[in-house]
């Protein structure tokens, strides 16, 4: 239970992430250091995504 509970958890904090990036890129410039910054926190939540799905 706690697992399914994690995982719809860091699904929720993956889309939460995607959006923030997607206004901070649309506000600043897709190249802007917090862009980048937002877009590489997006990373680590996708890996740790993967790492618990397969």
């Amino acid at each position: 239970m706690k697992f399914l509970l994690f995982k719809k958890l860091l699904k929720i904090r993956i889309e939460s992430k995607r959006k923030l990036m997607y206004k901070k890129a649309n506000d600043l410039g897709f190249t802007h250091p917090e862009v980048v910054n937002c877009s590489q926190e997006l990373d680590e939540l996708l890996n740790k995504y993967s790492d618990i799905a397969a």
